[in-house]
């Protein structure tokens, strides 16, 4: 049975980050994903984890400013050493959470930048990351993203991320598979999965357009999950989205049984 975890940093808007994790647990999720975890002591984080009896399974390196419009820094030449002093961070709050594999965001491309040494630097980013992570028993995934939505993202292709992999040639990276950012960027979702799934480690969804839950648009969903059971896929999938509505009156879409009993 295909397993689903909360993205606390999307869903629930209208609480704090620390209370979303209650509302989770009492929306039925047994897991839980973030985008950023540092906004909150990571010991803080473990303590709700461990009352609600909620996994962690996901969350992002460190990834700037986000503020101030950054996007990542794996891929930005002048921010090097910025991004490689998160990488232990990222470890120490995996470590904290019990979380395997840590995401990690490529950046928007600078005006002027030339092509090559931002490849370059993703790459012997990567590979650095990659290597720390090996030695702590932890996945690296890298994610495309659209460039409606992140115009100069580096990286918004599947086949690009597994060419990046390919060139980092480091057995612990693997493809996160955003099913939001890959409809509007490529299509042929089923497909693509099953050409790439050795690769993909994760999955996230939401629905085009409006990045709202599944069935809001124009994926199809129940299709979709079905084709991820056939494939054999025992990762987690993800539901990173923007809610239309009140999160907990939105959840009709999962699967049967995909949630518990709610009280």
């Amino acid at each position: 049975m295909l397993r689903f975890a909360a993205n606390v940093s999307m869903l629930f808007p209208e609480a704090p980050f620390l209370d979303r994790f209650a509302l989770a647990a009492r929306a039925g999720f047994a897991a839980v994903e973030c985008q950023f975890p540092y906004e909150a002591p990571a010991a803080e984080i473990r303590a709700r984890l461990d009352d609600l009896g909620l996994a962690m399974v996901l969350h992002n390196l460190p990834a700037g400013d986000w503020a101030a419009g950054d996007r990542g820094l794996a891929g930005l030449p002048h921010r090097v050493d910025e991004f490689r002093a998160g990488v232990p961070r990222a470890i120490a709050y995996a470590h904290a959470l019990g979380v395997a594999q840590v995401n990690c965001l490529a950046g928007i491309a600078p005006p002027g930048a030339d092509a090559g040494t931002l490849r370059r630097t993703l790459v012997d980013n990567l590979r650095f990351t990659a290597r720390a992570f090996a030695a702590e028993g932890l996945k690296l995934l890298v994610e495309p993203i659209n460039t409606f939505d992140m115009p100069g993202f580096l990286v918004n292709r599947t086949a690009q991320a597994v060419a990046l992999l390919d060139e980092v040639g480091e057995a612990n990276a693997f493809v996160q598979y955003d099913a939001y950012h890959a409809q509007r960027m490529e299509g042929e979702l089923a497909a693509t999965i099953a050409r790439h799934l050795p690769r993909i480690a994760h999955v996230q969804v939401a629905d085009n357009p409006g990045r709202h839950e599944p069935g809001t648009g124009e994926i199809r969903f129940e299709f979709l999950f079905a084709e991820l059971e056939r494939l054999g896929y025992d990762g987690w999938i993800g539901c990173e989205y923007r809610p239309a509505g009140r999160t907990a009156d939105g959840l009709g879409w999962l699967p049967a049984g995909a949630l518990a009993p709610r009280g």
